[in-house]
């Protein structure tokens, strides 16, 4: 099975650099791998892109030897599983709130002797039959990645519990649902949010889980001072709408900008 270039890095105790693509078009993602980002976050969560268009930018980013996560919906065990059929190097799991939810998660996506996952074999995956069945299995559960995302102060209170789960091999601090569950939406420095951010790295680190959270590029020595190896930095829709808005901003006579979301564009301040 092809290896993952995201679990190469972290287990070498390496920093992984991430960019979010929302556009459904594989060659966003094949921009942000020239570019030179291990790994390019891809969203069914949020974003309705179909199977075809998810394939197509897996093979994007494949094409030039570079991860893709797949942000998945919270659905059937189908929802999870096709992002890795098509060889998506990883999933991301949004919203996990306890150790019952997480290990759900795992036993639907690892196969034995880790969890049931449901076989096929015949994807992009397994080579479409060429790998060893065996093989595919062991490959399957030891180079493809699964992110828990933690984003919500229920899920805090339990994570000890939820990080020593086996079979899963990330914790993920999301800060903007957090925010709202803490009642102070989009309040990026507020003290529960910092205090948060740390608690996940320190308990991932306590269980030997890898630590992933969202932030600005002025933000990132802080952040692997906390213990983050993971980091998603930038996401196309920001590039292309600032870039818009300063050509814009050139021409005489010009409508005047719509101010930009609050949550993409402050992402130095998270």
């Amino acid at each position: 099975m092809r290896k993952s270039l995201v679990l190469k890095k972290l287990r070498a105790g390496e920093k992984v650099t991430c960019f979010k693509i929302n556009l459904a078009d594989a060659r966003s993602v094949e921009i942000a791998a020239f570019a030179g980002f291990d790994c390019i976050w891809v969203d069914q969560e949020h974003i309705g892109q179909d199977w075809s268009i998810l394939a197509s930018q897996i093979w994007a980013a494949k094409a030039h030897g570079k991860d893709v996560v797949v942000r998945v919906p919270r659905g059937s065990y189908s929802d999870y599983v096709k992002p890795l059929e098509l060889d998506a190097a990883g999933i991301m799991v949004p919203h996990v709130m306890s150790i019952g939810d997480g290990a759900a998660v795992v036993r639907q996506v690892r196969f034995h002797p880790v969890g049931l996952r449901a076989i096929d074999g015949g994807n992009a995956d397994g080579a479409y039959t060429a790998l060893d069945f065996k093989q595919y299995l062991r490959d399957a559960n030891t180079e493809r990645f699964v992110i828990f995302q933690i984003e919500d102060p229920e899920a805090l209170e339990a994570i000890e519990e939820i990080a020593a789960l086996d079979g899963f091999d990330m914790l993920f601090f999301g800060p903007g649902d957090f925010s709202q569950g803490i009642g102070a939406p989009g309040e990026w420095t507020h003290p529960k949010i910092q205090e948060a951010r740390k608690r996940v790295a320190e308990v991932a680190a306590k269980y030997g889980k890898f630590a992933g959270t969202t932030g600005g590029v002025s933000q990132l020595n802080d952040l692997y001072a906390m213990g983050y190896q993971f980091v998603s930095i930038g996401a196309d829709v920001v590039g292309l709408t600032q870039y818009c808005q300063k050509l814009l901003s050139e021409v005489p006579s010009a409508p005047s900008k719509i101010e930009g979301n609050s949550y993409y564009h402050s992402r130095d301040k998270q």
